[in-house]
C-alpha cells in the first residue's frame, strides 16, 4: 500500500487501524512531512516574548522542516512571521547569537530596520524591501519579490502559530479550544521553565498521538493518574481539525483539583479534572486547574520524535494536585509504552488492528484526518 492509498472506514465499529508502514516506512514518513507537517500549524512561541520593535529568529520544526522563520513586532504593535532568508542571496536576515541576543546589522541599523549582514539589503519589520546598495543599474528593481515573504501567522490568546502552507484556516483549528476555555484566565498564565523540558521518544510521532488521544490506557499504564480521574465519566469530542477529551474528577476530589465550566460554556457544570485538546497535526493543549501543559510534537525520523513540553501557570496554589500533579512521571510512563509499541511493530506478521468503539473515538478521528491529508498531492 502507498501512503496516498490509506483509507480508514468511517464506521469505527468496522474500521481497521493504519498499516504498520505508517509508523515504520521512510517513504510514508516523507509523505507525512510534505503533506501533513508542511501544511499544518505549529506553535512557535508567545507574543509576550516580542518587545516593541522586536525580532526573534527560530527554526520551524527543527530536524524535520528546518524552515528559518523570523517573528517581528513593528512600531504599530503588529506581529509578523517572515521567511528568514534575504531575498538577495538567502542569508538569514536575523541570526541568533550568544546569550539569546540577535544579530541582523553590520554596521548597526535603526531599530525598526532589518539589515542583512552579507551585502547590506534592508527591510522593514513587516518584511517590505527598503534599500540595497550598488543596485542602481538593475532593471525592474525592486519588485514585490524583493520583500521578505510573509508566512501565515495565527494567535490564540497570546500563543503564536506558524504554517508554511496551511491546509486549514487557523480560526477553524482553534475554534473548539477557544470556546471551551474562554472562561479561563489563559492570558494571566506565566511560563514556568522549571516544569518545561524536551523529551526524545524512540517512536513514530503518530504512535505518540495514538496514545494521547485515548484514555483507555490510563487504568493500565498510569497508577498515580488513574485515581485522579473518574474513568467512567470520560468523554470524547471530535471536530473538523481538532478533538478534546474531557476527564471528570472522582466524587471525592477537592475543589482546588476541579475546573467547573460556567453556564453557557461547553461542558457546563461538569466537575472536570482536565481537558486534553489536540490541534492537528501535533499540538496538545492540556488544561488543568493550575494552568496549561503544552506537548508540541516534533518528528525527527520514523522511529524518533522530540516532544517539547512547555508549562504555563495561572494559579501556583493548585500545583501538585489532581490530574496534573506529576506530569513528568505520566510522560515517562507514556513514552515507555509507546516505545514498546514501536519495537512490537518490527513484527512483519502484524498488519492492522481494530478500534475500541467507545474509547478510541479520537484516535479513529485522527487516523481519518491523517488519511485525508496523505491522499492529497504534496503542496507545490
Amino acid at each position: 500500500m502507498e501512503p496516498g492509498e490509506l483509507a480508514i472506514d468511517p464506521d469505527i465499529r468496522r474500521a481497521r487501524t493504519p498499516p504498520r508502514e505508517l509508523y515504520t516506512d521512510a517513504r510514508w514518513f516523507e509523505a507525512q512531512k510534505e503533506r501533513v507537517w508542511r501544511r499544518g500549524w505549529s506553535l512557535v512561541g508567545h507574543a509576550g516574548e516580542l518587545a516593541p520593535l522586536g525580532r526573534r529568529p527560530l527554526v520551524l520544526l527543527p530536524g524535520l522542516l528546518d524552515e528559518p522563520v523570523l517573528l517581528t513586532r513593528d512600531a504599530q504593535g503588529t506581529l509578523h512571521a517572515l521567511a528568514n532568508a534575504c531575498t538577495h542571496r538567502g542569508l538569514p536576515v536575523c541570526e541568533g547569537a550568544a546569550g539569546g541576543a540577535t544579530v541582523d546589522t553590520a554596521p548597526p541599523a535603526p531599530p525598526d530596520v532589518l539589515r542583512c549582514r552579507y551585502h547590506g539589503r534592508r527591510f522593514a519589520l513587516d518584511g517590505r524591501f527598503l534599500s540595497m546598495p550598488n543596485f542602481e543599474d538593475a532593471v525592474d528593481f525592486p519588485t514585490a519579490a524583493d520583500d521578505l515573504p510573509r508566512l501565515p501567522l495565527g494567535e490564540w490568546r497570546g500563543f503564536l502559530f506558524v504554517s508554511p502552507r496551511p491546509a486549514m484556516p487557523f480560526a477553524e483549528l482553534i475554534a473548539e479550544l477557544d470556546a471551551a476555555t474562554a472562561w479561563l484566565p489563559v492570558e494571566r498564565a506565566v511560563f514556568d521553565p522549571a516544569r518545561s523540558r524536551d523529551y526524545l521518544v524512540q517512536a513514530h510521532w503518530a504512535l505518540y498521538l495514538d496514545n494521547f488521544l485515548e484514555g483507555f490506557h490510563v487504568g493500565f499504564v498510569h497508577p498515580s493518574l488513574a485515581p485522579a480521574l473518574d474513568l467512567s465519566d470520560y468523554t470524547h469530542h471530535t471536530h473538523r481539525w481538532s478533538s478534546v477529551q474531557v476527564a471528570a474528577a472522582p466524587a471525592g476530589a477537592r475543589e482546588d483539583e476541579l475546573l467547573v465550566p460556567p453556564p453557557g460554556a461547553p461542558h457546563a457544570g461538569r466537575r472536570v479534572a482536565g481537558y486534553f485538546f489536540w490541534l492537528a497535526p501535533g499540538t496538545m493543549v492540556n488544561v488543568y486547574p493550575w494552568g496549561l501543559s503544552l506537548n508540541l510534537v516534533q518528528p525527527l525520523a520514523p522511529d524518533r520524535t522530540r516532544i517539547a513540553f512547555r508549562t504555563w501557570v495561572w494559579d501556583e496554589r493548585r500545583l501538585g494536585r489532581g490530574a496534573g500533579a506529576d506530569l513528568h512521571q505520566v510522560e515517562l510512563e507514556d513514552e515507555a509504552v509507546v516505545e514498546a509499541v514501536q519495537r512490537g511493530l518490527r513484527s512483519t506478521a502484524w498488519s492492522r488492528g481494530r478500534y475500541a468503539p467507545r474509547h478510541e473515538v479520537c484516535v479513529h478521528h485522527f487516523h481519518r484526518l491523517l488519511a485525508s491529508l496523505l491522499r492529497e498531492p504534496p503542496p507545490a
